[in-house]
């Protein structure tokens, strides 16, 4: 009686790690663009109140070489999803200017199923949309700045495969559930007080403050901005009444809303002192 349990025991492991291999070469055989996302991170966004399908937003900072992933709450707030490491980014802190530069990207982009790779030689990929229409005004050039695997960059933000094709997974499945685009929103830096203190003499500082703008509206509302360019400025949720905002042309009139205008002028002042703080320590 004890073989035969014994060997009853035997089966039914040998018949359970069939059954897991099986379903390991099942999944890996699969497309590497239309493979699943992990069940560790589906369970993640259960617990966050999430569906596998809303929304995403993405935030960079070059800095700190991190990629966020940010995904629309059932109580329409955003909240972060998960932190990736940037295998390589090329160039230095700041915009980029021109074709052949190297220099990552810095801005607000959107991305549009149009814009996914499948067949990118680098793993997966898509383009950010480099050049959008702030960098036109500025006269800014390049192509085919992307989010891509093979941890290898030229100007794009390169992950490790297997983080690309998860970053990947994630803006399909939101197409999939209805996103019609998702934004990107690339920083120098973590927009604080003591980093915008600690490159206080950059050139580049009169753009970054533009982008906390930006920045800060999201801090703030836990939504991704609305983005607009005018007389070759962002403005963030600007609402003209139905008139068009021209990149290069004169601004139209227009409002923000006042729970916002009220909380970023609050926002302002407490930076301020932060920012003042931290440079009299540098």
């Amino acid at each position: 009686m004890a073989f035969r349990n014994f060997s009853l025991l035997l089966r039914a492991a040998l018949i359970g790690a069939a059954a897991m291999v099986l379903g390991a070469c099942t999944e890996s055989s699969l497309p590497k663009d239309i493979r699943p996302v992990s069940n560790k991170l589906v369970n993640e966004m259960q617990k966050d109140g999430m569906k596998e399908t809303s929304p995403i937003f993405i935030r960079i900072f070059k800095e700190e070489s991190q990629l966020e992933v940010w995904k629309q709450r059932r109580d329409g707030k955003y909240a972060l999803l998960k932190t990736y490491d940037i295998c390589k980014w090329s160039g230095v802190l700041g915009p980029k200017i021109k074709e052949g530069d190297r220099q990552a990207p810095e801005g607000f982009y959107t991305v549009t199923p149009a814009q996914m790779n499948p067949k990118s030689s680098y793993y997966l990929s898509f383009n950010i949309g480099f050049p959008n229409a702030y960098d036109r005004a500025h006269g800014r050039t390049g192509t085919h700045l992307m989010v891509h695997g093979a941890c290898s960059s030229a100007g794009c933000y390169s992950m490790t495969d297997e983080d690309a094709g998860e970053i990947f997974a994630l803006a399909r499945d939101a197409f999939k559930g209805g996103q019609r685009s998702f934004q990107i929103q690339a920083f120098p830096f973590r927009m604080t007080p003591q980093n915008l203190a600690k490159h206080r003499g950059d050139p580049n500082m009169a753009f970054w403050m533009e982008l906390k703008v930006g920045y800060d509206h999201f801090e703030i509302t836990r939504q991704p901005p609305k983005v607009d360019v005018c007389e070759k400025h962002y403005v963030f949720d600007a609402d003209a009444g139905g008139k068009s905002f021209n990149a290069t042309g004169k601004c139209p009139a227009y409002t923000v809303p006042a729970s916002i205008t009220t909380a970023l002028a609050a926002k302002q002042i407490a930076d301020d002192k932060k920012d003042a703080a931290a440079a009299a320590e540098i």
